[in-house]
């Protein structure tokens, strides 16, 4: 589970998000849907310690990263908005490093890469060099490769970004799984359809705020609209919900 509480961020004079509170169960998938500079992707980074929050408090599974950061760490697996795959590695070695990294065996290494691939579906490039892979292939094996440790936390920014139709599909099979397992799934986007096809909690952000949140039925029935387009513009046009 991931908590955040009042966190807020200034670059300059521009304040990027504003107090944002909010819950990340385990065995659910929770998206952060709005435009790009809306602040998705700078609280995320505040949540995975790559940016350091000007106030408020996070939490991953009740750990404090700031106090223990390494703890942390081992309960987070963060699909960054860049990718940055080593190109002269293969992908089973690009997942293999990250697994050694977190001191994981070569037994073990190897018994959840297999595992990866089976449910990524990476059978067909998995011994490749990555360099000159399709956005398809390098998302996967950067997912593989967050994952490598199984954590109970997953972060990711823009999972499906410039994915054609049949990986965005991959991904968003894989995501299920993982949820089924009991897993803390935490995740931006701007993309109305994949946010409605998997989120069971939305939170609408604009301007550096949670304007508003509730499963997509909810959103539609607060604002009186048919479609999840149309109440996020609703919201972000009103207002509406800001907290």
């Amino acid at each position: 589970m991931i908590e955040v509480k009042s966190i807020s961020k200034n670059f300059g004079e521009v304040q990027a998000v504003k107090e944002v509170t909010f819950t990340a169960p385990d065995s659910q998938v929770t998206a952060l849907l709005g435009a790009n500079g809306a602040g998705k992707t700078t609280s995320l980074r505040m949540i995975y310690s790559l940016i350091t929050p000007e106030s408020g408090e996070i939490l991953i599974d009740g750990i404090d990263p700031k106090k223990e950061p390494e703890r942390a760490r081992k309960l987070l697996g963060v699909l960054p908005d860049t990718r940055g795959l080593y190109k002269r590695l293969s992908a089973r070695e690009n997942i293999e490093y990250f697994g050694k990294l977190h001191g994981m065996t070569d037994e073990k290494i190897k018994s959840r890469t297999d595992s990866l691939v089976a449910d990524l579906r990476m059978e067909d490039f998995i011994d490749r060099k990555t360099d000159g892979f399709s956005q398809g292939q390098r998302v996967k094996v950067a997912i593989a490769r967050a994952l490598v440790h199984d954590p109970q936390n997953i972060i990711l920014d823009e999972p499906t970004n410039g994915l054609d139709v049949m990986s965005t599909r991959g991904v968003r099979a894989f995501l299920m799984k993982e949820k089924e397992r009991g897993k803390c799934i935490l995740f931006s986007s701007h993309v109305m359809q994949e946010v409605a096809a998997v989120s069971d909690e939305i939170l609408i952000v604009n301007d550096g705020i949670i304007c508003a949140s509730g499963s997509e039925s909810e959103l539609k029935q607060q604002t009186g609209k048919e479609n999840l387009e149309d109440a996020f513009v609703h919201i972000v046009t009103n207002g509406e919900g800001h907290e």
